[in-house]
C-alpha cells in the first residue's frame, strides 16, 4: 500500500508546488517586467498622481458636465460584474430603456443611441462609439460652456481605431482630457 501511497503524495505535493507557486510566481514576476502598466490594472492617474480609474473599466459620470459612459448592470463594481440577464421580452428590461431613453433624449438629435442605453456583457465596457458620444456632446459643451467644435477635437484626440472592429472613445480618458480643458468647479 506505502509502495503506491507515497509516491502519489509526493507528486501532488511536486505539482502542487510547480503549479500552484513557482508557476504563477513566474507569470507575475515576467508581467510586472515585460508589462508594468497592465499588470498593475492600467490605472489611469490625473495630473497630481491620484488613480481616478482604470482604462479596462467603465465609471459612472453624474451630471450633464461629463461624458455619460454606457450603462452597467453592476454599478460599474467589478465583482459582481456582468450582463442584467434580462431577456428583451422582459417587461423590467423595456422599462429601463424607456426610463433611460427618456432622461437622454434630446430633441433636435434624435433617438437615443443604443449605446447609451443598454449594458455590456460585462456591464464593465469602458469603450462607447463615437456616435454615443457626439450625441452627448450639445449638452456637455452646453453644461462646460464650450464651444462644440472645441469638445470634437477633444473626441477625435480620444477615438481609438483598433486593427479589428469600429471606433471606440475611452470615456474616463476622454472626461479626464475635458477636465483638463474646461475643469468644473464644485466637484
Amino acid at each position: 500500500m506505502t509502495a503506491y501511497v507515497r509516491p502519489a503524495l509526493s507528486l501532488i505535493l511536486l505539482l502542487t508546488a510547480i503549479t500552484g507557486v513557482l508557476y504563477p510566481l513566474a507569470v507575475t514576476g515576467i508581467a510586472q517586467v515585460a508589462f508594468p502598466e497592465q499588470a498593475n490594472g492600467s490605472l489611469v492617474r490625473d495630473e497630481r498622481g491620484q488613480v481616478r480609474g482604470s482604462a479596462l473599466i467603465a465609471q459612472s459620470f453624474k451630471g450633464d458636465a461629463w461624458f455619460q459612459s454606457r450603462p452597467s448592470a453592476g454599478d460599474y463594481a467589478t465583482v459582481p460584474s456582468s450582463a442584467s440577464n434580462l431577456a428583451p421580452s422582459n417587461p423590467a428590461l423595456a422599462e429601463r430603456i424607456k426610463t433611460e431613453a427618456g432622461a437622454l433624449y434630446q430633441a433636435q438629435q434624435g433617438p437615443v443611441p443604443l449605446a447609451l442605453l443598454t449594458t455590456s456583457g460585462s456591464g464593465l465596457d469602458p469603450h462607447l462609439p463615437p456616435e454615443a458620444i457626439a450625441y452627448q456632446l450639445p449638452r456637455v459643451a452646453a453644461a462646460r460652456q464650450v464651444p462644440v467644435e472645441r469638445l470634437q477635437v477633444l473626441v477625435d484626440g480620444a477615438t481609438l481605431r483598433p486593427l479589428v472592429g469600429p471606433p471606440v472613445v475611452n470615456v474616463l480618458a476622454l472626461n479626464q482630457a475635458l477636465e483638463r480643458l474646461a475643469p468644473v468647479t464644485g466637484h
